[in-house]
């Protein structure tokens, strides 16, 4: 699957261009024709107009001094509902936050209520006042009468959640206008810089509109008692569920018991040597999340196809030779199977985009396009070793080192867990027990470092094909982050293009 980077209308001019030109040469054709030729005034920031055709971006009387899109009698009606009605605080709250508010006074009081509910207290003109007096801000946002003037303003406390979305909006415009002069910005810092990098501005700019179609408006930084009573029900949500996964499913019962899961913002790696089974577990985890549970997922594959890919899915989820599939050899029996999964894999929530030579900017901006439209819940990107920049770079170390970090921050900047697969080098090879250690990671410490988890694959039987362990396969945690490590045995079916948990007895 491959969406377009550009919008389809990017090349075009707009219709009041378009219009602008036709009239243009509307009137100087006429001028012309009567002996006299209309001059239009040409502007080299932008399109031609008369004189008399101000364009489309006239600011009117009041020159450029526009203030920010805002809604005040939206602002007060929200607040004086709040005051009036503790039900219409918990349908607020689920729609704004206190940055969505234009004037600051109006902040103080949206936070003074949160505070008050929070708390289980009242929260009305009264107990409002005193908890603004308390802090310091009453003064600043009035006094107690303007509280009274909240209540008197709004018509009625029930449609406190409409004008909550009234106020909502108008913050994302201000965001929307906060957005394009920073990407304007971009595009002369660009422009004044020499050797600037065109692919950085522009993923620049696509993560600033990213940030405004999220509605991220909480800072950077968060105090430390604010974090702790989100930590504390995490804790006890875990506890409840008596230490169940949290995080995306692997599929891997001891894996999942180890790990929690596939946690958002994680970065892992997956490495193995060719021909090991490491584009196989990563699919293994893709089936998990989106067959097994409905969890949306993307792969990104530079090495092989959506048809081969789907292909070995296929294999795994209705367990039918993958040899015989390729070969045209399957039986009558293989064909029900296959038809009795069809239906169930066919409902499963993923992407697969096969896209030769895609950079790393690309998969950043098809990755926020699934997270915006479909709730994207895991990242795959194999293989690490086949992406490309695109530009000249001083060593390949250098350029997959600048890939580690750039996936780390997909990961953290969408919060979802993003498994890189990446090969190894020769290491293992010139070792008696063949067996990979860290260090093998090919090209780039970086990886090791910017990764949460390694998980590195061994496969006794790819050496010594009499091996007693054959048919048997490690997953060694070499790194994790938020736990110990450690080194799962499960079982390679190879032959299935998966791998399975072993029967314990």
């Amino acid at each position: 699957m491959d969406w377009p980077l550009r919008e389809a209308a990017g090349g075009r001019g707009s219709a009041q261009d378009r219009r602008t030109r036709d009239d243009g040469a509307g009137r100087s054709d006429g001028g012309a024709r009567g002996g006299v030729r209309a001059v239009a005034v040409t502007d080299d920031r932008g399109p031609a107009y008369a004189e008399s055709d101000p364009g489309p971006s006239d600011p009117g009387p009041g020159g450029f001094d526009r203030q920010p899109p805002q809604d005040i009698a939206a602002e007060q009606s929200v607040l004086g509902g709040m005051l009036l009605s503790k039900d219409a605080v918990a349908d607020v709250i689920e729609a704004l936050g206190p940055g969505d508010f234009y004037r600051p006074a109006h902040q103080a009081v949206y936070d003074c209520i949160l505070d008050l509910y929070g708390r289980g207290e009242p929260a009305d003109p009264i107990t409002v006042a005193a908890e603004l007096e308390r802090r310091g801000e009453l003064g600043r946002v009035g006094g107690a009468p303007y509280l009274h003037t909240l209540i008197a303003t709004v018509p009625t406390a029930a449609n406190a959640g409409y004008y909550a979305e009234i106020v909502s909006e108008k913050a994302v415009l201000r965001r929307l206008v906060e957005a394009g002069t920073r990407i304007v910005q971009y595009g002369y810092g660009a422009a004044a810089a020499d050797g600037a990098n065109i692919d950085e501005v522009v993923d620049r700019a696509q993560a600033a509109i990213y940030d405004v179609t999220e509605r991220r408006t909480s800072e950077d930084y968060v105090a430390l008692e604010d974090l702790l009573q989100p930590t504390m029900d995490e804790i006890d949500a875990i506890a409840s569920r008596g230490g169940q996964s949290q995080g995306i499913p692997t599929g891997f019962a001891d894996f999942d018991e180890l790990t929690n899961g596939l946690h958002p913002g994680q970065m892992i790696i997956v490495a193995a040597r060719p021909g090991v089974g490491k584009s196989t577990l990563g699919l293994d985890f893709v089936r998990s999340a989106s067959i097994k549970h409905g969890l949306t997922s993307v792969i990104f594959s530079l090495e092989m196809s959506r048809t081969e890919i789907v292909m070995r899915m296929l294999s795994a989820e209705a367990k039918i030779r993958l040899a015989d599939m390729r070969g045209g050899k399957m039986s009558d029996d293989d064909w029900t199977r296959l038809a009795r999964r069809m239906s169930e894999v066919s409902e499963a929530p993923l992407f697969v985009d096969d896209s030769p030579n895609m950079t790393m900017m690309e998969i950043r901006a098809k990755a926020r396009r699934l997270k915006q439209r479909h709730d994207l819940r895991l990242v795959v990107v194999d293989y690490l070793q086949l992406m490309t920049s695109g530009k000249r770079v001083e060593s390949r170390q250098q350029e997959v080192s600048e890939f580690s970090r750039q996936l780390k921050l997909l990961a953290k900047e969408i919060e979802v867990p993003v498994i890189a697969i990446s090969q190894l080098n020769r290491g293992p090879e010139q070792r008696t027990d063949k067996k990979p250690m860290l260090s093998d990671l090919r090209e780039s410490g970086s990886l090791e470092q910017d990764a949460d988890i390694v998980i590195l694959i061994n496969r006794p039987d790819a050496w010594e094909r009499d091996d007693p362990r054959a048919g048997e396969a490690d997953l060694i945690l070499a790194k994790h982050r938020a736990g110990p490590t450690s080194t799962i045995v499960v079982a390679h079916q190879l032959h299935y293009s998966r791998f399975a948990d072993l029967a314990h007895d």
